[in-house]
């Protein structure tokens, strides 16, 4: 079974990039567009690593990841 890799940034155009790079190296890769969409996907997904955007409308990266470490520990990449 393939690693599952949340990539979270506002950008679609490096949402596209990172998910084409990951996905050729074999990782299941799933997107959220900003914070609150990555905490529905990071709870429904429970992915293997999170590669998090700091600055996104709605909810930041940083508060992202203090909502997130709430309740998980999965391992975060900042951008």
């Amino acid at each position: 079974m393939p690693k599952t890799i949340l990539v979270v940034d506002d950008k679609a155009n490096i949402r596209h990039l990172v998910r084409e790079y990951l996905s050729e190296e074999g990782f299941r890769v799933v997107t959220a567009a900003d914070g609150r969409e990555a905490l529905y996907s990071a709870r429904q997904e429970k992915p293997d690593l999170i590669l998090l955007d700091i600055m996104m409308p709605e909810m930041s990266g940083y508060d992202f990841l203090k909502t997130y470490r709430k309740r998980a520990r999965e391992p975060v990449i900042l951008l």
